[in-house]
């Protein structure tokens, strides 16, 4: 299995457009020890021509540019991305799908609940159907295997499981109609299985902890996880206000450093990181700390075979 990172942030990128935070500003001005970011956003492949990508970014057009092997290769119209696996209906991670719309034949892997919220509250997401077999969607269930599949159906040699992480639906979606889903639907991550058996987890948005998941992971071979915020009062303290991270669906930072100290099997990389999160600085103490814990703090344009 293949897998690239095109991007490694949080929603907005680093530097994010809005934000004057000591990372982002000395980004714009050169002195930062550190790399600018795109929005999170995964590729994986089972033999180097055919691609799926996990989720879809607002940056995927500028991302696609910058990997050379999810570019064109055949005719005037074709690409290698075959197929999206979606975690969730956030608008960080969907908005890609309409950068997606030039009537490239695609499939889409996704829980009900999320594909009823784009169908039928998202009248935008209609570019996506405009001519028959445009996109063909495919459903799973939280907690069953099921194989990625491209355009016309045909399996590929990767296997996804589904793994239920919350049950928070998008601020979009109003409390009504979320008492329509699927709680267990709402937000996922994956545990993903090559030809070759190796394990891929990939988890960008994790709320809580429990056993089960943790046996999950420490059989994986690569661990993709949620590295949003360094601390609980973050926001807090960079802008006055606002939310805790834990009331936003992540886990601080530095307290996964703790509770995942156990885990030794897989290599360990954090993503989906927040512009204002220290450890994005390379001489910063807090990057120092999950160096010295055997974490990694993904890059874009990373790129590793297992």
């Amino acid at each position: 299995m293949k897998v690239k990172i095109l991007g490694s942030a949080a929603g907005g990128a680093f530097p994010q457009w809005n934000c004057a935070c000591a990372n982002c500003s000395a980004v714009r001005v050169g002195t930062f020890a550190g790399k600018a970011r795109t929005q999170t956003q995964v590729a994986i492949s089972h033999d180097g021509r055919t691609w799926f990508l996990m989720g879809a970014s607002p940056d995927l057009r500028a991302q696609i540019e910058a990997t050379p092997e999810l570019h064109p290769r055949e005719g005037l119209r074709q690409s290698p991305i075959e197929g999206v696996v979606l975690a969730n209906a956030d608008l960080d991670h969907v908005l890609g799908l309409l950068l997606l719309r030039e009537l490239q034949p695609l499939r889409i892997h996704t829980t009900a609940s999320v594909r009823r919220i784009l169908h039928e509250d998202n009248s935008m997401f209609a570019m996506l159907q405009r001519i028959p077999n445009q996109t063909a969607w495919t459903d799973f269930e939280p907690g069953k295997q099921f194989h990625l599949s491209d355009a016309q159906g045909a399996e590929s040699g990767l296997r996804c499981q589904a793994w239920s992480l919350s049950a928070h639906f998008p601020a979009y979606v109003s409390a009504a109609r979320q008492s329509q889903f699927v709680p267990g639907e709402a937000s996922l991550g994956f545990l993903i299985e090559g030809p070759s058996r190796a394990r891929l987890a990939y988890m960008p948005g994790v709320p809580e902890l429990d056993d089960a998941l943790l046996q999950q992971l420490d059989a994986c071979d690569v661990l993709l996880f949620d590295g949003t915020f360094w601390s609980d009062d973050e926001l807090i303290r960079v802008q006055g206000g606002g939310q805790t991270a834990r009331q936003m669906g992540h886990i601080p930072v530095e307290n996964i450093l703790t509770k995942l100290a156990g885990l030794r099997s897989p290599r360990k990389i954090f993503l989906h990181i927040n512009n204002t999160n220290p450890m994005l600085n390379e001489v910063s103490p807090q990057y120092r700390q999950v160096r010295g814990a055997g974490w990694e703090v993904a890059e874009d344009g990373w790129q590793f075979d297992l």
